[in-house]
């Protein structure tokens, strides 16, 4: 099996590849959603991500990765409780999927004759503590998206059917993407959302000869491109773990939570989930930078990412959000 494109070798991208990062720092930040056109690096970034991630130590053969045999679900087969090392897991949801194969199904001929709660475990649980991925996350249907939020605010999962019960934890980053011109996002699930990138295609010949040549590289040489860019990707995967371990220690200075609260009512972002997502992401970057507190230079690289899907419109203002943003930035914090 071929491993995937590395995350160090994508040309550009810069606040796609950032976006990750923080999430990889910290989980609770509630995911990214990447917008543009096709072919803009956006599954590759994905896959790469999943390359680059720490291993997780999870209770081997448990279905919902969990760390310890007493986090292991009544429900499940009875294990060893010995404890292995696993890569994070990357689960995709494709488009049309049933509502079984997210969440799960129960044996109810089996419990009804035997006694028995049998669960099949759905893609919820093989993405618990990992990330789930959505690919035209914006042609998601209605139903399963109003599934996907009530599981990524509560952080479980619950299958009822025919008076059985069965729970066990979902928590995940959700990774979207998706192109504009295929339709627009659902409001309440552009919010759930942590942060938001558009992608473009590169308009610099220099850049876009330098993308050509690195894929050609890795479809035709592919040990020698990944010997070269393993070294990097190692370093990327060093900072997270280094910034995991230092979030705590990250000071939040009153000035800090003053530019977030400005820069919010500056923009008109509804309700209060944009300055603790400013707030969350600035400190992540924070720790993968070394500082020891969140400034200005930190909120100011991550409000794009917090706060451009969360504008309202204005049809006055033809400009993009992140123009819009970039804009409120420069005027509240100089």
């Amino acid at each position: 099996m071929t491993a995937p494109f590395p995350f160090s070798a994508i040309v550009g991208q810069e606040q796609m590849k950032l976006a990750m990062i923080l999430t990889a720092v910290e989980p609770g930040l509630g995911g990214v959603l990447v917008f543009g056109d096709r072919g803009t690096g956006k599954s590759t970034a994905v896959r790469a991500l999943a390359a680059l991630l720490p291993p997780i130590a999870v209770v081997t053969g448990c279905p919902v990765n969990s760390a310890a045999p007493d986090q292991v679900p009544d429900w499940a087969p009875a294990l060893t409780g010995e404890i292995r090392e696993r890569p994070t897991p990357v689960v995709d949801l494709p488009l049309g999927v049933t509502e079984d194969r997210v969440t799960g199904a129960l044996d109810i001929e089996r419990a009804l004759t035997s006694g028995e709660k049998v669960f099949q475990p759905g893609l919820l649980a093989q993405a618990n503590r990992g990330y789930l991925y959505i690919d035209e996350v914006n042609l998601l249907e209605d139903h399963i998206v109003d599934l996907l939020l009530d599981v990524a605010q509560s952080g479980q999962n619950v299958v009822e059917r025919e008076g059985l019960s069965v729970r066990h934890p979902a928590r995940f980053v959700l990774v979207g993407s998706g192109n504009p011109e295929e339709g627009e996002l659902r409001p309440q699930l552009l919010d759930r959302f942590g942060l938001s990138v558009e992608v473009g295609s590169p308009s610099d010949i220099e850049e876009r000869i330098e993308v050509v040549r690195r894929r050609d590289a890795y479809e035709t040489d592919h040990d020698a491109f990944m010997a070269h860019w393993q070294a990097e990707d190692a370093r990327v995967r060093e900072r997270i773990l280094a910034a995991r371990g230092r979030m705590r220690e990250v000071a939040t200075p009153d000035d800090a939570l003053r530019d977030c609260a400005q820069l919010c009512i500056a923009l008109g972002a509804d309700g209060l989930r944009g300055e603790l997502t400013l707030l969350r992401a600035g400190r992540a970057l924070a720790a993968y930078d070394g500082a020891e507190a969140l400034g200005r230079a930190q909120i100011r690289r991550v409000a794009p990412l917090a706060l451009s899907h969360r504008l309202r419109r204005d049809p006055l203002d033809e400009a993009g959000s992140g123009t819009r943003v970039a804009r409120v930035v420069d005027e509240v914090l100089g």
